[in-house]
């Protein structure tokens, strides 16, 4: 018999050598990959950021100049100016107003036959909160008769609580902490299916800015005031930065009222206004556990805060004013230019006086605007938080420090996105939660809360709400926000083009249109101030020539204005597109009829204003070429929704995506 030789492989160790190599080069693969994807993820949420700040300074500023425009006011009587004046006049005034609000009758507001929506019947009971539930999930409308009275109820019980609500574990089995939720129905929505809708057994305590950005900011305020009327020992609220109507104005929740409430508009936004001052400004549970929005300062006094008014200051972002200011000199009488604009005159000679707050009064307002603006950040110290425009930034010494004082174990607060829904700084003593998801873009972050039993111990539950992103991989969720990021930072590079240009030219003195990777990323923080690793989105904004420098005209050349102006000078076009947002809001104010049209003089009287504020060197003879340039119908005046379609920056060519 014939033997057959058999063709040996390699011994069993040498195959077990080689699987264990491939598993670790996989590994290492997939690790990196990881890594890359996570930085990707965090310089996305990054650019994010560091916009949305840029846009809460540019708020700050506008909130300055609404005082300059109203100090411009002839305030005639019988015009319809009285709804601009109380949105931004002294809280003295505010208050004189508000008792006009208390004289409101909400059953002379007539529901029609019509309405076939949710009727609510005051007290409420729980079979009211189910309701409201059911009926806004399937995206129905509640009458403003049924909002007016919420609200004025709403306002009676908020006026009856402390400063700081004090909490205990000992009265229910654990407390639910939920951040910003930014008009994200569905976040909220999400919360209760998950943790249970507040009841007796639920307590729940959610930590301001429930307004702006989203869609459902009504719907969410109606939800939890009711849910407060019902559970007033179950569910509280503290303020937020975005409690504020002046905030409200950028960031959408005004247009988002006036656009479902129409003629009962006004009157909702007065009473929030009121609302808004009286919501409690922080909590404190089980005397050890600090909760409030933003942060804390080196200054903050939690015994001051407890003793305030605190619905002295409706809007925390209008600063304290000196006794008498100057206005713009005598430069002869009055000129009324319609309807719309009479309270707004570029001739003004009047000097007003304006009451000075004093200096206990000013300190009031400093602990205010810190406990709801303030970040944490790693170093020590309390500085000033430029980055946002108001609040400071407070380092863990200035953190161990007051709970020192007060005896505390830990302060929890909001108002920062966090990639995870929540984040843990200053040695675990500050929590961040956050609980709107996809606050940016569909992917960009998880949504979170947080639950405290008796032994304080934090315990987070993430989600993600999606309609879309469970059918992409988490590459493409990555690659979706990226490109929607570095989309408006080239935006934002557009706007700001020949400031720019003016910058990158002092390096390039022989005009070869390169500058080194150093001086392009020198001259874009110059210009943007937005404190982001510019050398490593270089790559993504500009075209790099062979030699390695920076061919910097290429960070616009993708970008162009849909409807150009030919008759208006190009650094006019410009500036209107950097600062159509702003523009957008006053016109809004002046506009107060809803028609969407202004007058060419009122919109002249205003950029004067405007540009006079923020010392915008545009003569006079360029806006007349403007105005004559958008009046299309040659009657003196300007559809508004067609002046700011002229300055939306488009891209030329389809954009590619990045990997």
């Amino acid at each position: 018999m014939g033997c057959g030789t058999s063709v040996r492989t390699g011994s069993p160790a040498k195959k077990s050598e080689r699987a264990i190599r491939a598993a670790i080069l996989i590994q290492r693969w997939y690790r990196c990959s990881v890594a890359r994807l996570e930085v990707r993820r965090r310089c996305t949420l990054s650019i994010f950021q560091s916009i949305e700040y840029a846009e809460e300074q540019a708020q700050l500023q506008l909130a300055t100049f609404f005082t300059f425009m109203l100090d411009q006011c002839s305030h005639p009587s019988g015009t319809g100016t009285d709804w601009i004046s109380h949105l931004f006049h002294s809280s003295s005034e505010c208050l004189k107003s508000s008792e006009a609000h208390e004289q409101l009758e909400y059953s002379k507001v007539e529901v029609p036959d019509s309405y076939h929506g949710l009727r609510l019947s005051f007290p409420l009971a729980t079979s009211d909160t189910n309701a409201l539930l059911h009926a806004f999930k399937k995206q129905q409308f509640l009458h403003a008769r049924y909002v007016i009275q919420l609200l004025h109820e709403t306002k009676k019980f908020l006026k009856q609580l402390p400063n700081i609500i004090h909490l205990s574990t000992s009265n229910c089995k654990e407390i639910t902490i939920c951040g910003d939720l930014h008009g994200k129905l569905d976040d909220l929505l999400l919360i209760f299916y998950k943790n249970g809708l507040p009841s007796g057994e639920n307590t729940y305590l959610f930590n301001g800015d429930f307004v702006d950005r989203g869609q459902n900011s009504m719907e969410i305020l109606v939800i939890l005031f009711a849910f407060l009327l019902v559970y007033p020992n179950n569910l509280h609220l503290n303020r937020g930065n975005h409690e504020d109507h002046i905030i409200n104005l950028r960031y959408g929740f005004t247009k988002e009222v006036m656009l479902k409430y129409k003629s009962h508009g006004p009157i909702i936004l007065k009473l929030l206004q009121d609302i808004y001052s009286w919501l409690p400004l922080a909590t404190i549970i089980d005397s050890k556990v600090l909760v409030l929005h933003g942060g804390i300062a080196d200054t903050t006094d939690l015994d001051l805060l407890s003793s305030i008014e605190r619905n002295k200051f409706k809007s925390a972002v209008r600063p304290p004013r000196s006794k008498t200011e100057s206005r713009l000199g005598d430069a002869g009488p009055r000129r009324e230019v319609g309807p719309k604009m009479s309270h707004l005159n570029s001739q003004v000679h009047a000097r007003r006086a304006t009451p000075e707050l004093s200096a206990a009064e000013h300190k009031e307002w400093k602990q205010v605007i810190n406990i709801l603006w303030s970040d944490p950040r790693k170093q020590k110290g309390c500085s000033p938080n430029n980055f946002r425009g108001g609040g400071c930034y407070f380092g863990p010494d200035v953190t161990s420090k007051l709970l020192k004082k007060y005896n505390l174990k830990m302060l929890v607060r909001s108002h920062e996105c966090k990639q995870e829904g929540y984040e843990l700084c200053h040695d675990g003593k500050v929590i961040t939660i956050f609980s709107a998801s996809n606050y940016y873009e569909e992917g960009s972050n998880r949504g979170a809360y947080l639950k405290l039993r008796s032994d304080l111990v934090p315990r987070f539950v993430q989600y993600q709400v999606s309609k879309c992103t469970r059918k992409l991989t988490l590459q493409q969720r990555v690659s979706m926000a990226e490109e929607a990021a570095v989309r408006s930072l080239r935006e934002k590079l557009y706007a700001h083009r020949s400031e720019l240009l003016a910058a990158f030219r002092k390096y390039d003195q022989e005009e070869t249109g390169r500058i080194s990777s150093s001086e392009w990323a020198s001259a874009v923080e110059s210009v943007l101030n937005l404190d982001l690793p510019w050398r490593t989105l270089r790559s993504r904004l500009v075209r790099l020539a062979s030699d390695g420098n920076v061919e910097y005209l290429s960070c616009f050349e993708d970008l162009k204005m849909e409807q150009p102006i030919k008759q208006v000078q190009p650094n006019l076009v410009e500036t209107l597109y950097r600062y159509k947002t702003d523009l957008k809001i006053i016109f809004n104010i002046i506009d107060k009829d809803h028609s969407g049209l202004i007058s060419i003089e009122e919109f002249r009287q205003t950029w004067k204003l405007f540009s006079s504020h923020l010392q915008i060197n545009i003569d006079d003879a360029a806006i007349d070429d403007l105005a004559r340039a958008i009046d299309s119908n040659k009657d003196g005046s300007i559809d508004f929704n067609e002046f700011l379609e002229a300055f939306r920056v488009v891209q030329k060519f389809e954009t590619k995506a990045i990997h």
